[in-house]
């Protein structure tokens, strides 16, 4: 007696837990629903599984004649998930090769997926072996996986051969979907109150604490210690910074360059060229007097076509000497004149003795 005793301990130890039915009241979806009667949804997620009836209102159910069926569960944030009970249609009774429905659930699959679409999933169960005989009424599977949506999917494929068990349609009649896990992320455990011992993991094994998830953005190593180096930063270090200055790494999580931009770029991440009519670091400076005003390098301020005239050198800035004039002051003034214009020539502050006119040019 004692041993039996002890047998039961050991078992509730073990078995129990105070994992959370993270899918109860959370918003639920079905393709293709049977639409005569209270069969929604939401019927599966709403913790009531004690009539199992189609029609008894605590089931979802899908439409007849349906190739594929789906069925999902958000549970509106990505969660750490240990496994996963589904609870069929049996109409209340006996379930086994004469119940009816047995067929319907067999060659099923169930997905865990940030988003609705399986392909983005990852599959945590596949059915390849019940059948009537041997599907249980209640199917529970463990699945340590992170996401936020919890789907079951089935299908009855045209073209395809299935084994002689399965139905002609497919079919998700569900009564109940509990998906057991930690309610909090960052933590695990059998009372979900050990905190994951690799602080840039993104999401640790439910059970054993290993970064299972990949590691925070930012971090990159076998327990998530280092950080994004060789500029790069974010999600798996995959991002490539901008232009830094002097090509120092961002920000190794977000991607900003805390030191500014190398000339020609802007921007917190230094990922943007200067607008034109600016160049150098930080895009701060106006072009100078070029002769495409708005056409120098963004990198150095040089006008690419020269200089608007009365203005000289590389960016234009420069006004033109005593004695010259014109686009980039390659024209020399008259000797005759006192002092020329720098944009046109002209002699505005008159002609030396014995000479006259604008460019003092006449005798």
């Amino acid at each position: 007696m004692a041993a039996v005793f002890l047998c039961i301990v050991i078992y509730l130890l073990t078995c129990c837990s105070a994992y959370v039915n993270l899918a109860l009241h959370k918003p639920a979806f079905e393709d293709n629903i049977y639409i005569h009667a209270n069969v929604t949804a939401g019927n599966a997620v709403d913790g009531r599984k004690s009539n199992l009836m189609g029609f008894g209102g605590e089931c979802s159910m899908s439409a007849d004649r349906k190739r594929t069926a789906t069925w999902w569960v958000n549970l509106t944030s990505t969660r750490s998930i240990h496994d996963i009970r589904i609870y069929y249609r049996t109409d209340n009774v006996p379930w086994d090769a004469s119940n009816r429905y047995t067929a319907r659930f067999l060659g099923f699959s169930i997905y865990i997926s940030n988003t609705t679409k399986l392909s983005d999933g990852k599959l945590c169960y596949k059915d390849t072996y019940f059948t009537r005989s041997t599907i249980p009424a209640v199917f529970n599977t463990t699945c340590f996986v992170h996401g936020q949506y919890v789907i079951y999917y089935n299908e009855r494929l045209p073209g395809v051969t299935y084994p002689s068990d399965y139905s002609e349609y497919a079919f998700s009649d569900l009564c109940e979907v509990e998906v057991y896990g930690c309610p909090t992320p960052g933590y695990y455990g059998i009372n979900c109150t050990t905190p994951c011992p690799d602080v840039n993991c993104g999401y640790c094994h439910i059970e054993t604490g290993t970064c299972q998830g990949g590691c925070k953005p930012g971090y990159k190593g076998h327990q998530c210690e280092l950080e994004c180096d060789n500029r790069k930063y974010g999600d798996g270090c995959q991002k490539s910074c901008g232009q830094c200055v002097n090509k120092t790494q961002c920000d190794h999580v977000i991607g900003t360059c805390p030191q500014g931009c190398e000339a020609g770029y802007k921007g917190q991440m230094c990922d943007q060229e200067c607008d034109k009519g600016y160049y150098g670091q930080g895009c701060t400076t106006k072009c100078g007097k070029c002769f495409d005003q708005t056409d120098c390098s963004r990198f150095n301020g040089t006008c690419l076509q020269g200089c608007l005239p009365g203005y000289q050198r590389d960016t234009c800035k420069q006004q033109c000497t005593d004695g010259f004039f014109g686009p980039n002051c390659q024209e020399k003034c008259n000797a005759t004149c006192i002092s020329c214009n720098m944009f046109n020539g002209v002699c505005d502050k008159g002609c030396r003795p014995g000479w006259k006119g604008n460019y003092c040019q006449s005798e």
